[in-house]
């Protein structure tokens, strides 16, 4: 066998996680010492090996055979048929094997759900195991790549070894980290009380009134929430989705002098902390808000509490998921190539034309996906509906009191739970019905040196008129909500002041150093430390996720595409309680870790990233991979060098989106957080309840700027496209000629 060969590098590491590494979780966590506890009298901190050897612990022999017989056939001069075969073999029946010992054996020998079954055929077991450590992951993942190999080796996936452990490792981490935490806890509602049928009891809850009901149609009363939310997903994802275009071809298309201005403003609300949007929009808008005031004193008009209920939700969605919308479509309007509108206009169509039979047509990628995200944002989103929904219910909230309320009924949780994810399923394969399979390559291996055309001047006019007075409107409510960390009592003592930044960001000089005395620090570190590894993870395997979608052809493709999207629509709330369900016990335990937290953000956040990534594949013409692949490069040189390069725009959407979300999320993360992981919007939401307001805007403020630096920082670090077109100068003077001043 070849020393550069891959399945040697994949037997290696197994080898490494069987012998020496410790199989299970380490209660101490996992020092550098630890880590290499193969003679460690405790058999939970030593090697599998030793477990086997040592303690009594024969489940792992068939593991440590299969790695023995797997080492043995590799050094014989098999065919690459026969190869390929036998890694297929041993390296799923060694993914069996671990799946099996993880999940029939726990801290109190054979879990309860199987233990009517093994008891009798192999007894009573005297040894237990607690959840999978550093050395079973390893092994783990790989005999799933010593698996994928083979398949590689057989022919499948194009005999490509990349592509197959690319899905290999995908599927894994999606069954792994969303399928089994969203099945267990849908698994509760097919739950019964004890004096019920398991379909009566589901019926009941799945049929109720409260979820279904028409009683808005002919009374004053509600709605059921299954309605309410489906029409506040559709207002909230047409809305964001006209604005987030709005924004993009203007920041593109036309000559606008503020346009970094307004690009930071577009995506000031995904920075922000969920509350701040929310108190902004109460105190202009509220009972007591500024609007409210002024047309009480200047025309005697008491508009009441309107901002409470259906308008002033969709009002702060609209505000919260605008910039999504926003950073999938800038990269989309980006790709367009300007010399398809110059054929265009060749062909005398006049500006009107050429934007609606051409450049809007090349916008449809975007768009669909645009309206997917901020819809399935919309059926998910929980801290608007929370703040502002009053007696206005959706989804989100009911499954949130059904959590947390006296009764904790899991079983009505997740039944609401289900029919978001069935609104979201059709939304799903809406959009892909809507995108269809025609071509919307604009990017490809030939020059292009043209030059955007005008844009129509009835589309300029409407951008503007359209995105302005939107953005005055959240410089307003920004300046509002921002001003109560500077003065000293919200309402009620306008003195100004930083006494509040004080109490949360205090440094003083011990005798040893600084001293990070303010009380916020902590959750500062922790929650950009954790930021920050989750969002270059979070990226990665959303764009790798986007490029198999888009490129490659196996089975299933569909059914990943959708499991990609599933932590997506699911509340953030019943992600953490599923996480809580899931991870709190054998075969992985993880919860009250920094880690439980890191692949919560990762795979809450990748769709994002999955769905730009694919808008911009979808413009990024094949033949750009297969002149790479004449050329002898491999499938991943293909990727790194030509592919990566040219979705630069959905690299900078998926950092960013996954940075900040990571740093502002709270439903998501408010069951999972612990004493040595505490998140700051967690320590913000905390404050306000306590009624600290000022320092909760404070830590906001803080939060808000340290967030567009990293924006900044991303966008310099990754750069920009380059596509070989003419420079601003020629476009700006085409714009002002007068042979292109008439539309």
């Amino acid at each position: 066998m070849k020393r550069s060969d891959p399945v040697l590098l994949w037997w290696s590491l197994a080898a490494i996680g069987l012998l020496i590494l410790p199989w299970h979780w380490l209660q101490s966590g996992h020092s550098v010492s630890a880590l290499f506890a193969v003679f460690v009298g405790d058999a939970d901190a030593t090697s599998a090996l030793m477990q086997a050897l040592a303690h009594g612990r024969p489940w792992f022999w068939p593991i440590l055979a299969l790695w023995a017989v797997l080492g043995l056939a590799l050094h014989g001069g098999f065919s690459r048929e026969a190869k390929g075969k036998m890694l297929t073999w041993l390296g799923g029946l060694g993914l069996v094997a671990i799946i099996l010992q993880g999940w029939l054996i726990g801290p109190r020998g054979w879990f309860s759900a199987v233990s009517p079954i093994m008891t009798p055929i192999f007894g009573e077991l005297s040894e237990r195991q607690f959840g999978v450590g550093v050395g079973g992951a390893l092994t783990f993942f790989a005999f799933l790549f010593l698996f994928t190999e083979g398949l590689a080796l057989r022919g499948k996936f194009g005999g490509d070894r990349f592509i197959a452990g690319s899905v290999g490792f995908l599927v894994a981490c999606i069954v792994l980290f969303t399928v089994w935490p969203v099945a267990t806890m849908l698994g509760q509602a097919f739950k019964a009380p004890s004096d019920q049928t398991l379909w009566v009891a589901f019926l009941d809850r799945f049929f109720n009134p409260k979820i279904w009901g028409l009683a808005c149609t002919y009374s004053g009363s509600q709605c059921g929430v299954a309605w309410n939310t489906l029409a506040l997903a559709l207002s909230t994802a047409t809305l964001a989705t006209m604005l987030g275009l709005c924004f993009a071809l203007i920041v593109t298309r036309t000559q606008f002098p503020f346009k970094r201005g307004m690009r930071m403003l577009t995506v000031l609300p995904i920075i922000t902390p969920p509350f701040v949007i929310g108190l902004g929009l109460i105190l202009i808008f509220g009972r007591s808000g500024l609007v409210n005031q002024w047309a009480e004193a200047l025309f005697g008009w008491q508009l009441g509490r309107w901002i409470y209920g259906f308008d002033g939700v969709l009002l702060a969605q609209v505000f919260s998921f605008t910039p999504t919308a926003f950073l999938v479509l800038i990269g989309v309007v980006q790709g367009i190539a300007p010399s398809m509108e110059e054929a265009s206009e060749m062909l005398r169509a006049d500006r009107t034309r050429t934007f609606k039979a051409v450049t809007f047509p090349l916008m449809m990628p975007g768009l669909a996906n645009a309206f997917l995200v901020v819809f399935v944002e919309s059926l998910a989103d929980f801290g608007n509906p929370i703040v502002l929904g009053g007696s206005f219910g959706v989804l989100s909230t009911e499954i949130f009191f059904a959590v947390v309320g006296a009764q904790a009924d899991f079983g009505r949780a997740a039944t609401l739970a289900l029919i978001l994810l069935s609104f979201a399923l059709v939304a799903f394969f809406i959009q892909r019905k809507v995108v269809g399979k025609r071509s919307y390559v604009s990017v490809t291996g030939k020059g292009d040196t043209g030059f955007f055309r005008p844009l129509p001047d009835w589309v300029r006019r409407t951008a503007y008129a359209i995105a302005l007075p939107w953005a005055l409107l959240t410089v307003t409510v920004y300046t509002l909500a921002l001003a109560g960390g500077f003065v000293k009592v919200w309402g009620r003592d306008w003195t100004p002041t930083l006494s509040h930044f004080g109490r949360a960001f205090a440094i003083e000089w011990g005798p040893h150093g600084l001293i990070w005395s303010g009380g916020a620090w902590s959750s500062l570190f922790t929650t950009i430390q954790l930021a920050g590894i989750a969002a270059p993870l979070t990226a990665s395997v959303g764009l790798l996720a986007a490029w198999l979608l888009s490129r490659q052809r196996f089975a299933g493709k569909t059914a990943l595409e959708f499991a990609l999207m599933l932590t997506f629509c699911v509340p953030g709330t019943v992600i953490g309680v599923a996480y809580i369900l899931t991870y709190n016990i054998p075969p992985v335990e993880l919860t009250g870790t920094g880690l439980i937290l890191i692949i919560c953000f990762v795979f809450r956040n990748m769709p994002v990233g999955v769905r730009s990534g694919m808008a911009a594949m979808s413009q990024l013409d094949k033949s750009l991979d297969e002149a790479a692949v004449t050329l002898r490069a491999s499938t991943f040189r293909t990727l790194r060098l030509v592919v990566l390069p040219l979705m630069k725009p959905a690299i900078v959407t998926a950092l960013i989106y996954s940075f900040v979300r990571a740093m502002t999320t709270v439903s998501a993360v408010i069951f999972l957080v612990s004493a040595q992981h505490e998140m700051a919007t967690v320590f913000i939401i905390n404050r306000v309840i306590n009624g600290d307001y000022g320092l909760a805007i404070a830590y906001s403020t803080v939060l808000i700027v340290l967030m567009m630096a990293a924006i900044g920082l991303i966008t310099l670090l990754v750069g920009e496209r380059k596509l070989g077109r003419r420079k601003a100068e020629a476009r700006i003077a085409v714009e002002t000629s007068p042979a292109g001043a008439s539309s």
